[in-house]
C-alpha cells in the first residue's frame, strides 16, 4: 500500500527515497520546523543522515511545492507542509512561536497592491507580528 508521502513525491515526478519520506514526515509532524530540528527529526528515524542531504531534500520538495519555506526577519528558515492554500503567519516578537493565520474574509485593501509595476501577482505574504499568549502572560 503507498504512503500518502510515497504518492506526494510520485505525483511530483520525484524519486521514493527514505530521506524524502523522513523529511516529508518531519515537516508534516512538526510546522514550522527549522532545518536542525528537521535533522534530528530524520536521524531519530533513519540514524545516520548527512545535513547536506537534508538541505539537498528541502531543496527538492521546496521546489517541487511540497514543503513551503518561510523566514520571518530575524528568524532562521522555517518549513511546512501547508502549501495548497494562501495563508499568512503570526510570529511572537519574545520567543518566535509561530502559528499559521488563514486570509482575512471580505475587503483586505493590504493584499491589493497600489502599483502592481506590471507584475501578475498571485500571492500576498503577510507576516503578522506580536506576542504569543504565553509570553504576554509573563510580562506585566
Amino acid at each position: 500500500m503507498t504512503s500518502p508521502f510515497e504518492q506526494q513525491l510520485r505525483d511530483a515526478h520525484l524519486r521514493v527515497t527514505q530521506p524524502r519520506l523522513a523529511v516529508l514526515a518531519a515537516v508534516s509532524d512538526h510546522p514550522h520546523a527549522d532545518t536542525d530540528s528537521i535533522i534530528g527529526a530524520v536521524r531519530s528515524e533513519l540514524g545516520a543522515v548527512s545535513h547536506q542531504a537534508v538541505y539537498d531534500v528541502l531543496r527538492a520538495l521546496t521546489d517541487a511545492a511540497l514543503v513551503r519555506r518561510i523566514q520571518p526577519t530575524g528568524s532562521v528558515a522555517r518549513y511546512e507542509s501547508r502549501v495548497a492554500d494562501n495563508h499568512h503567519h503570526v510570529v511572537c516578537r519574545s520567543c518566535g512561536a509561530i502559528a499559521d493565520v488563514d486570509c482575512a474574509v471580505g475587503e483586505t485593501p493590504c493584499l491589493t497592491a497600489s502599483d502592481h509595476h506590471g507584475f501578475s501577482i498571485d500571492e500576498a505574504e503577510v507576516v503578522y507580528w506580536g506576542r504569543c499568549p504565553d509570553c504576554a502572560a509573563r510580562t506585566p
